[in-house]
């Protein structure tokens, strides 16, 4: 008989894995992880998990402790005699650094990739990628969930007239036609340009918002510079209302008091990454009972194609 799973997960996201744990209906595991007084940790698996499928929960968005965190997890499980180790990451960090843009650069999602898999992870599963080529740094399966099956139902539910989905730049067009084509709805996609990271030069629309209800859609907000750009614009064209919906909340620097004072009617969110404000404009839908399922599924060899479709 297959032993049932057993769920871990590191200090930054243990909200959201104990949600997962209680949606798989199995209880959290017991990891106990130790600070020395110079800020090193060392983390220890009070149960066995000899022989066992283990899933290890942890965002590594910054600091470097939380991915540092995970890779020790993988390596105590790999050395514990785990039999399968998946490294369930909600927010893949450092994915924006997946190619060389100039000289002398790091690739931080291949590097980050590499000691993953050398820290002993069989498989690895996360939720919406800044670029799905990503996978392929990989030489384990990677299961790329998309939020998207979320963020339509809510959008459904709200049965806005005159809707229009737009992307907040021309990367995630793709994301936007996806979307138009579950909704049914119109799609314009705004064109920016940057003199420097963070800092947007210029903006404009291609399509018409005029009397839209328009839907931004992104992978991620890090510090709202662009959503809210984006914004201030599509009502100055027009647009009868402009809501977001962005997977990972980074939400950095100034981006919550960019987001009160901005045109937005509201920011939706997920909770791969744990906030830590509060903003009446901010709305947070949890992923985790869809972690929850495709864990299941693949524990138990069961297909999980569904939950791949943006």
């Amino acid at each position: 008989m297959l032993p049932e799973a057993k769920i871990f997960a590191g200090r930054h996201t243990m909200g959201l894995a104990e949600k997962i744990a209680a949606s798989y209906g199995i209880p959290m595991g017991n990891v106990l992880i130790t600070d020395f007084s110079d800020g090193e940790f060392v983390p220890s698996f009070e149960e066995t998990v000899r022989g066992h499928r283990v899933f290890l929960i942890q965002s590594t968005n910054p600091p470097a402790d939380n991915l540092m965190e995970l890779l020790m997890l993988c390596d105590a499980a790999k050395r514990a005699s785990a039999k399968h180790i998946t490294a369930v990451i909600p927010y893949f960090g450092l994915a924006r650094q997946d190619r060389k843009d100039k000289p002398r650069v790091p690739i931080g999602a291949k590097l980050a990739a590499n000691l993953l898999m050398a820290a002993g992870a069989t498989r690895v599963m996360t939720m919406d990628l800044h670029a799905d080529q990503i996978q392929g740094f990989f030489e384990v399966p990677v299961d790329h969930l998309y939020s998207s099956a979320l963020f339509i139902k809510d959008i459904e539910a709200m049965k806005l007239d005159n809707l229009c989905i737009a992307s907040p730049d021309m990367g995630g067009a793709k994301r936007a036609h996806a979307y138009g084509s579950k909704l049914g709805a119109e799609v314009v996609i705004c064109y920016k340009q940057r003199k420097k990271a963070n800092q947007i030069d210029k903006m404009t629309v291609i399509g018409d918002v005029e009397g839209m209800n328009v839907i931004l859609v992104d992978d991620m907000v890090d510090t709202g510079g662009t959503l809210v750009k984006a914004a201030e614009m599509l009502k100055e064209k027009g647009a009868k209302s402009v809501r977001a919906y962005c997977t990972h909340g980074v939400l950095s620097g100034p981006a919550y008091d960019r987001v009160g004072g901005s045109a937005l009617e509201e920011l939706v969110i997920t909770d791969t990454i744990p906030q830590t404000k509060e903003n009446p404009k901010v709305r947070v839908i949890s992923v985790a009972d869809m972690f929850a399922n495709v864990m299941k599924n693949v524990h138990h060899h069961q297909s999980i194609s569904g939950h791949f479709i943006m």
